[in-house]
């Protein structure tokens, strides 16, 4: 296929930063990819498809949320229980003692929590406990509670650390149990447990706007350390003891999925969760747990996000309102859309889905500069050319 002018026109990149890009559009019945161009791998001169796996960045949320509603489904979890009942070990914001931390507040980004820069990223020699006794980690200002919404990825990992607490499995392999091989996707987070060795040789490297490899040229062999390894290069997972740190494969990102296999999950959610999560639980998934609105404050309306986060579910973000002077309209037809975006080493990514019509879309592109400009959403100005190409496609 080749780059439409609106495309090239958005992009002056030099011939060694052309991005990869890739689209599905998908609804209850059918999944059809409707954009490959680029290479997977610059190096041997691999085009991208549809199938190739690549890390879809903050996506991964959403499908994590997906294992929490699983386990609520099964009873081994309640979504407003203080998270230290299964932590074993209290958590709670310095500043605000008496007030208790639920799953419900984590996955709506209301659980006071912050990411510190980025010291959500916990290595294999530290404790999500330790990482957590920082004060960095916590808004001295805003306590858990219900209105106040600050988006932070470190919420992932206590997540996924009471998932392991409660089952006594690692989390990527919980994940591909509860998640990815129901669905009968070949996925894995962080390269653990879940990817077929085709994965491996089929990964998308993803590559900077300099045209630096930025993670995952992986040579088609997995990584010797899947992980954030210690200070000291240790790796060994084997010792690890599951709850100690959900932070290790990456519940926020680092889940490695192809676009016609994340089309999957957005044609299981188009159908309301039939057949995989209950209809109160696809309800709690989807309602807006968080709203920007007159006189609400929360960092999602004013300037940090411009606009971006309006309405938030669990582990879900709800675009296309266009109420209260937000800018989440990265279609451009005021529709309603629900699912998230994806932004992490130099890609962009999204998976939408209008719950009326059950249509949607998924895609990703790569060597987006940090500092590509929005267009006329919040959303970046590469993300809203990849959406055009896509209804150009049709």
């Amino acid at each position: 296929m080749r780059l439409l002018p609106l495309l090239l026109a958005l992009l002056p990149l030099p011939a060694y930063a052309q991005p990869a890009t890739v689209a599905v559009e998908f609804d209850r019945q059918t999944i059809r990819p409707v954009l490959a161009e680029g290479l997977a791998d610059r190096a041997t001169g691999r085009s991208v498809t549809a199938d190739d796996p690549v890390r879809i960045a903050s996506i991964s949320k959403l499908v994590t949320a997906l294992g929490v509603m699983r386990l609520v489904d099964q009873g081994k979890l309640n979504l407003d229980r203080d998270v230290s009942d299964y932590l074993g070990w209290p958590l709670r914001n310095p500043e605000f003692p008496d007030r208790q931390i639920t799953l419900r507040q984590l996955l709506s980004h209301q659980a006071s929590l912050l990411d510190g820069g980025e010291l959500y990223i916990i290595p294999a020699d530290m404790t999500l406990r330790e990482r957590l006794a920082d004060p960095a980690m916590w808004d001295n200002a805003h306590g858990p509670g219900f209105g106040w919404f600050a988006y932070s990825n470190i919420n992932f990992p206590v997540v996924a650390s009471v998932m392991e607490r409660v089952t006594g499995e690692r989390f990527d392999v919980l994940m591909s149990r509860l998640v990815l091989k129901p669905l009968k996707l070949d996925a894995c987070f962080n390269w653990g447990a879940g990817c077929s060795a085709d994965a491996f040789r089929r990964a998308a490297i993803l590559y900077r706007a300099s045209g630096e490899v930025a993670r995952d040229d992986l040579k088609g062999q997995p990584p010797l350390c899947p992980v954030v390894a210690g200070k000291d290069g240790s790796c060994d997972l084997s010792r690890y003891r599951p709850g100690a740190n959900g932070a290790l494969f990456s519940p926020q990102g680092g889940l490695r999925i192809a676009m016609n296999d994340l089309a999957r999950i957005g044609q299981m959610l188009a159908r309301g969760g039939k057949g995989f999560l209950s209809a109160r639980s696809f309800r709690e998934l989807t309602r807006a747990q968080w709203q920007a609105g007159p006189g609400k404050g929360g960092i999602g309306e004013y300037g940090e996000t411009n606009g971006f986060f309006c309405a938030y579910g669990l582990g879900l973000h709800r675009i296309g309102s266009g109420a209260n002077g937000c800018k989440d309209d990265l279609f451009g037809d005021a529709t309603l859309r629900l699912g998230h975006s994806g932004e992490a080493y130099g890609l962009r990514s999204g998976l939408w889905w209008d719950p009326r019509t059950g249509r949607g879309l998924v895609f990703f592109t790569s060597a987006v500069p940090n500092d590509e400009p929005t267009g006329r959403s919040a959303f970046s100005r590469r993300e809203e050319a990849v959406v055009e190409q896509s209804k150009g496609r049709k």
